[in-house]
């Protein structure tokens, strides 16, 4: 028998993701009048917004910035003694900064950075939502009435961060955080070029990628899921007649077995949308492994990625251009 392998619980899930814009009202266009993402609340510089099956208040903070990419990057804990066994573990690592009072929806949060240097959060204390007396669903089951706007996305599925190092990354997201593998890419070295990872049952919640540039700490996407592979196509149909700027247009990942389209927000974010994925129900899955070769035969059907997908993340490269 396998030595059994025990894992830590005690993040929940990814709560919610700030996106730094330079153009907040046309990301909000984006998101609100396209992708079909509802506004809880506005403060300051920042725009809060949800999708009608997030359980959370909202998924998506929209801050206004000299420039795109991660604000932050939130996780919600399972209960306070997580949260301080989670804290507790951080700060051992050297990675943590401290308390701050907390942000809309949600109480007090500790935040600290990742060794590739994103900056996170995680808190436990979080406000319900609960949908306006006018936008009541039928079935009480469902966090929130579809609005049956643009695209009608879901609700937020994972996020992608670029990272020079993401053997690092990986190790301090499973032995503070614990994040569990799934699957992972690795080059003829031995080092990885891509892992999955997940705390929810979800192929993954989380990946992070090598940025081929070698930068620090940058973004590469954020995904949120739609219902069908034909929710999928429509979402690039109307991209296209929307002008919006399509990277990879609709196809299927090896990994997780997610069916997609990518697009860039208009402040400048890659944005996926997505539908299907297996989920992980067993407690012993053992993390697939994909080598270089295998990973050279590109996408499920045998296309391959256009070389912005390995370099393009926000802030944006200086010397860096979209063309292909």
């Amino acid at each position: 028998m396998k030595e059994e392998q025990e894992f830590k619980l005690d993040v929940a899930h990814i709560a919610h993701v700030e996106l730094l814009t330079p153009t907040l009202q046309d990301s909000l266009c984006f998101f609100r009048d396209i992708l079909g993402l509802r506004v809880v609340a506005q403060e300051g510089k920042s725009i809060f917004l949800r999708a009608y099956w997030d359980q959370q208040i909202y998924s998506l903070k929209l801050t206004e910035s000299p420039y795109a990419g991660l604000g932050h990057l939130s996780f919600r804990a399972q209960s306070r003694r997580a949260l301080e066994r989670i804290v507790h573990d951080i700060e051992d690592s050297g990675l943590g900064m401290g308390w701050i009072d907390g942000d809309y929806g949600h109480g007090p949060a500790y935040r600290f950075r990742t060794p590739n240097g994103h900056l996170c959060e995680v808190f436990d204390e979080a406000k319900r939502y609960c949908a306006p007396k006018e936008n009541l669903p039928y079935l009480k089951n469902q966090p929130d009435v579809f609005l049956g706007q643009g695209l009608n996305v879901q609700q937020f599925d994972h996020c992608n961060l670029f990272s020079s190092d993401v053997d690092s990354d990986t190790r301090f997201l499973r032995d503070v955080l614990g994040f569990r593998l799934s699957e992972v890419a690795i080059d003829r070295d031995g080092k990885q070029t891509t892992a999955w990872l997940h705390v929810t049952n979800k192929s993954y919640d989380l990946a992070i990628s090598r940025d081929q540039t070698g930068l620090r700490g940058r973004f590469h996407h954020l995904a949120y899921r739609v219902d069908s592979l034909e929710a999928v196509m429509r979402a690039a149909d109307l991209f296209m007649e929307r002008g919006v700027y399509i990277e990879v247009p609709p196809n299927k990942h090896v990994a997780g077995q997610t069916i997609f389209v990518y697009v860039y927000e208009p402040g400048g974010n890659r944005i996926e949308v997505c539908s299907g994925g297996f989920l992980i129900y067993t407690p012993d899955w053992e993390t697939v492994t994909w080598s270089a070769e295998e990973r050279r035969r590109g996408l499920a059907w045998g296309t391959q990625l256009p070389a912005s997908f390995h370099r393009y993340g926000t802030p944006v490269h200086e010397q860096y251009q979209t063309t292909d």
